[in-house]
């Protein structure tokens, strides 16, 4: 199951639109527009997924600048999430560090 990252996407662009959209070039098994969580608003990206990794990189390659909502979209293979570790750290994340504030009292 390749999972697809489309972003730049406008507000009035629904999980229809882009389901129809990808379905030209394999079969979708969901899409998952992004919202915010407070106003339940949408924040102008969503995650296509589809269980046929041709299709999948056919539709990233031929979708990725394309116009939906009057808006040209961003179309990449999504990256997992960052693992809570900083940019500096390679290894585990570590507990923070107390202040020396902190170490006076």
């Amino acid at each position: 199951m390749t999972r697809i990252f489309v972003g730049n996407l406008s507000y009035q662009t629904s999980e229809a639109d882009l389901e129809r959209a990808f379905a030209r070039y394999g079969r979708v098994s969901s899409v998952r527009m992004v919202t915010d969580r407070a106003s339940g608003a949408p924040r102008g990206f969503a995650f296509v997924q589809m269980p046929g990794i041709d299709d999948a990189e056919e539709a990233i390659a031929r979708m990725n600048g394309q116009l939906i909502s009057g808006r040209a979209i961003s179309v990449s293979e999504a990256r997992d999430r960052d693992d809570g570790r900083t940019p500096q750290s390679s290894g585990p994340s570590q507990a923070p560090r107390r202040s020396a504030l902190l170490d006076r009292l």
